[in-house]
């Protein structure tokens, strides 16, 4: 079942070119701005995709009549070492009623190593290509809904994948160096070509870029924001990595062995060539170590926070264990010292695009937020609240700022309790076989391998927004150990639980019989259950006050350890139960490095850090029988089956 958003696409009917008998590899003849054109006609002061009195641009060009063409972007990188240049495939679908004025564009551009390999969005969509060669189908609606209202829809299979040439490194400086070879071509600082060898420039453009993608896709527009290209205006990172160490590991406890070398593989081509190049992943990824290395830093778009010149708009699921909720944190914070002009969505969802959560609203605001930046319509766009957070199923809450506070309340440790200082210490003997399901149960118990510390119910909600740590002094038998945490609570409720596609779709956007602007919607389920995980950390006790230098522990003698924790943005109800639970190894949730350590933990020298405004937390002051029934065992995402 179909359903039409209410949303009116109107199409005027104009005289554009046919692209019946496109035969070159390009576009279907010469236009004002290709080869052997003459002079365009002045544009117009106010486009005609532009309302001024809405200050909005509107549907007007013909979706079925844009120019579609395949270029060929210059580098001056040899990534597969073959003596020649590689080259960018770059895809182009654009209105022919502007190049026919003299009126130029910008762009939205969705550079990704997904195009052939694994497809986009929720329905693994892919391009496809015409009998020469040039683009027919352009994953995604961006092209249905924006291209008749007056934007250039940009996908670039980024080097080593899809038919670019080259290998790619895995977020390291050749890939990102291979998108803002792109971004020069759209500004007239680099080269292109047809698939004939055809010069081809992009004087059709105002030069402004924005920016959009998902997971990988995200994580590119950090990166290549991060360089300070001129000419992005702005990004729009959904569901990205911010640094690619913390995507692997934390804290030096890797979460799965060998990722990059197969990452690149899983996106990249099979060739000889390539496969040298991820061996070279391999061997400086440190996976030994867990150390953060050069390696690492070239990947760590945060440090150069200070270079983005582009606006950013992002959003983020706090139930991600893919791209984990430390990514838009840290990346967020970094924009924020360097006054960056940022917007935050953070909805209950896990690694889900908000096209498929929030359809109608991210539309909407998506288009505002590109017509403010690449259009330059004063539309109000950044005097609205700047951060919209998902409270309970589709249930939003707008606020001025994130986090709420930025300066965690220390919450003191006693035996078994939350929020009352203790004297003495409490031993933790790691067991590798314990499970999360294990930890959060019984949590009353005493249970070998595991402290738990429970408050009182709380004496009304309490909002966590930001990013917890666990702070502990401790001594250890090793000079080494794992440490993990979990933040819990407990109390029955409906909790989200996922996302199910429904059989009925809406439309965004024009459409034509190879490229249609209509996806399936989804439906949020719940799950009534007894408690609900807040967040999880991780860290290796000898990287904790170097992740780049790590001090083995000196067994027996004291030492502080903090344990970060994934941020979040929680209301967590009047009357719940707040837990922490601290164990070692974590063979769940990251590889198995269990080191048979046993550690001390000094109750005074520790505490939980959590930025929380409303009720405190406070120590239960009789004994507390909390029973957990676990109906629904929880599960690592798969990192080598990602959700792209």
């Amino acid at each position: 079942m179909t359903t039409v958003r209410a949303r009116v696409t109107i199409l005027v009917s104009s005289a554009v070119l046919s692209l019946a008998a496109v035969t070159g590899p390009a576009v279907a003849a010469p236009l004002p701005d290709g080869p052997g054109a003459t002079a365009a006609p002045a544009a117009p002061s106010v486009p005609q995709h532009v309302d001024a009195r809405t200050k909005s641009t509107q549907p007007v060009y013909d979706y079925a009549g844009a120019i579609r063409e395949s270029v060929y972007v210059d580098t001056t990188m040899d990534t597969d070492s073959d003596g020649t240049n590689d080259v960018i495939a770059v895809d182009i679908v654009r209105p022919s009623e502007p190049a026919l004025t003299g009126t130029k564009i910008p762009v939205i551009m969705d550079a990704s190593p997904y195009y052939s390999c694994c497809g986009r969005g929720n329905e693994n969509e892919k391009k496809t290509y015409d009998g020469n060669g040039v683009i027919r189908k352009m994953p995604l609606f961006y092209d249905n809904y924006f291209v008749p209202r007056g934007y250039a829809m940009v996908g670039v299979d980024i080097v080593g994948t899809g038919r670019s040439t080259g290998c790619g490194d895995v977020g390291g400086r050749d890939e990102i160096q291979s998108v803002v070879d792109v971004i020069d071509w759209l500004n007239g600082r680099n080269t292109a070509h047809t698939a004939d060898g055809q010069k081809v420039t992009a004087s059709w453009t105002t030069g402004a870029v924005g920016m959009i993608g998902k997971s990988y896709d995200g994580t590119l527009a950090n990166g290549v924001a991060a360089t300070g290209v001129k000419g992005l205006k702005t990004i729009v990172p959904i569901s990205a990595i911010s640094s690619w160490y913390d995507y692997t590991r934390s804290g030096g406890v890797p979460y799965s062995d060998d990722y990059m070398p197969w990452l690149g593989g899983y996106v990249g081509h099979d060739s000889a060539a390539c496969d040298e190049v991820r061996g070279q992943l391999g061997d400086n990824d440190d996976d030994e170590t867990g150390d953060y290395t050069a390696f690492w830093a070239e990947r760590d778009y945060t440090k150069n926070a200070s270079k983005v010149k582009a606006s950013v708009f992002m959003t983020h699921g706090l139930s991600d264990y893919n791209v984990q909720t430390n990514h838009f944190s840290q990346w967020w914070s970094a924009l924020s010292r360097n006054n960056v002009p940022r917007k935050l969505w953070l909805g209950l969802e896990d690694h889900v695009d908000p096209f498929e959560f929030r359809r109608d609203e991210w539309v909407d605001e998506l288009h505002k937020w590109f017509d403010y930046w690449l259009q330059g319509l004063q539309n109000g766009v950044m005097k609205e609240p700047a951060v919209s957070v998902e409270t309970s199923p589709d249930v939003w809450r707008d606020y001025k700022t994130w986090p709420a506070v930025n300066r965690p309340t220390a919450v003191p440790l006693t035996t078994g309790k939350l929020g009352a200082a203790g004297k003495g210490s409490v031993q933790i003997t790691d067991d590798p076989d314990l499970t999360e399901d294990d930890i959060v149960a019984d949590p009353s118990q005493v249970i070998a391998g595991r402290q738990m510390f429970l408050s009182a119910p709380l004496s009304a909600a309490m909002r966590i927004s930001g990013t917890s740590s666990v702070t502990l002094r401790l001594k250890s038998d090793s000079t080494t150990t794992p440490v993990t945490a979990r933040l819990i609570e407990y109390g029955d409720a409906q909790r989200y639980s996922g996302i199910r596609r429904t059989d009925e779709s809406t439309c965004e956007g024009s459409s034509t019989d190879y490229d249609d602007s209509c996806y399936y919607t989804v439906e949020k389920q719940t799950t009534q259950s007894d408690h609900g995980i807040v967040s999880r950390g991780w860290i290796d006790a000898a990287h904790s006050k170097s992740l780049s230098e790590p001090t083995p522990l000196k067994p027996g003698q004291w030492t502080t350890v903090n344990v970060p924790l994934r941020s979040q943005d929680q209301v967590i109800p009047k009357g719940r139960i707040v837990g922490l639970a601290i164990t070692l190894s974590d063979t769940e949730w990251t590889s198995p490095n269990d080191t048979g350590a046993t550690v001390d933990i000094d109750l005074a020298g520790s505490q939980l850090n959590i930025p929380a405004t409303g009720a405190k937390l406070t120590a239960p002051t009789k004994p507390q029988s909390i029973d957990v029934d676990i109906t629904t065992p929880t599960q690592r995402p798969d990192l080598r089956d990602p959700k792209n």
